[in-house]
């Protein structure tokens, strides 16, 4: 079936608020570009764990998508949040780096013309577990909020030096806030927590992006539905991977075209597990795009979940995969648009 729109026009468009010509397919790996520039003393060791820019040591999860890490348990850097200033030193922006060069280099070939452009935004909940693991970090919000906000400025600066030379040099199409604040059930804090300590740093970040002309999706697992009229407030136009556990319909009735929905597949349940049949995992596809594609807002995110070297989750995916290209793109064509 041909398209009269390239995926990066489609995808901006179900972005913008619009309805699209087909559903869009988000691609967070193929469309993520970052800079080569090395900020402060991060490295790799040996063994493959990862230590960042502060010092936060991570070690990836094999059956996480692309190996994702996570801050390596019992390794803890910040273990008094009124001290924070004598662990936490953010490093220099490099001066003497080539802007524009680099990020021509680091963009290459990238068929920016068809596909969009999408970089991360540095976050600040996540990052402050990173720094003190969830037990202290939760309390620190709870017990001393002022010192949390005074490092999350501190963070911010940091943050948006950065960020004003991607958004000038690598003219990215989406801004990617990732900050994770939520169990399966319920967020770790109060929306009003967040409200007060979060928001108006990630407010600053979309901003900044908003003025250069790129559109904001929030990353967030997990049931944070609580959050999403503060999201609108800073610009944020879709969602991802907007798990099950939120009353994603209810959403959609409330929200319509102004908060897209990526994802919305069932990543803890059968439909995604490898040892699903096969019939019992397409149903599952069927009935999950049937569900939310009616009304537009929505953008299809699904796979199957286990190591990234097992053979029969490659199977399975790419049989998940060219099901979108079959019945799930085209549905809008198939189906209407109600």
């Amino acid at each position: 079936m041909e398209y009269k729109l390239t995926v990066k026009e489609n995808f901006l468009r179900f972005m913008s608020g619009e309805m699209p010509e087909y559903i869009p397919k988000f691609e967070m790996e193929g469309w993520f570009k970052s800079s080569s520039v090395k900020f402060g003393n991060g490295y790799v060791k040996e063994d493959g764990t990862r230590v960042d820019e502060f010092g936060v040591e991570y070690t990836s999860v094999a059956t996480a998508p692309n190996r994702a890490s996570m801050p390596t348990p019992g390794k803890i850097l910040l273990e008094d949040i009124t001290r924070w200033e004598q662990v936490i030193h953010p490093p220099e922006i490099p001066r003497d780096v080539d802007w524009e060069e680099m990020a021509k280099k680091d963009l290459g070939d990238y068929d920016r013309a068809n596909l969009p452009v999408m970089m991360f935004a540095g976050g600040y909940f996540q990052t402050l577990m990173g720094f003190m693991g969830f037990t202290e970090g939760l309390c620190a919000m709870y017990e001393e909020p002022e010192a949390v906000y005074d490092l999350f400025t501190c963070l911010s600066e940091y943050h948006l030096a950065k960020e004003k030379l991607f958004l000038q040099y690598y003219k990215p199409d989406i801004w990617y806030i990732l900050d994770d604040n939520a169990t399966k059930l319920n967020p770790f804090i109060s929306p009003e927590m967040n409200r007060k300590l979060v928001i108006p740093f990630q407010k600053k970040q979309a901003d900044l992006a908003r003025e250069a002309g790129c559109r904001i999706l929030m990353h967030d697992c997990g049931r944070c539905e609580d959050c999403i009229d503060d999201w609108l407030g800073i610009g944020v136009s879709a969602w991802d991977p907007a798990q099950i556990q939120n009353d994603l319909l209810g959403i959609k009735a409330k929200y319509g075209l102004r908060m897209g929905i990526i994802g919305g597949w069932d990543y803890q349940g059968p439909p995604s597990w490898p040892d699903t049949p096969d019939e019992v995992m397409m149903e599952a596809a069927v009935q999950y795009v049937d569900t939310l594609a009616p009304g537009g807002a929505f953008a299809w995110q699904a796979g199957v979940i286990g190591s990234v070297d097992d053979q029969e989750c490659k199977r399975k995916d790419a049989k998940l995969q060219q099901f979108y290209e079959d019945y799930a793109k085209p549905w809008y064509k198939n189906h209407g648009m109600a």
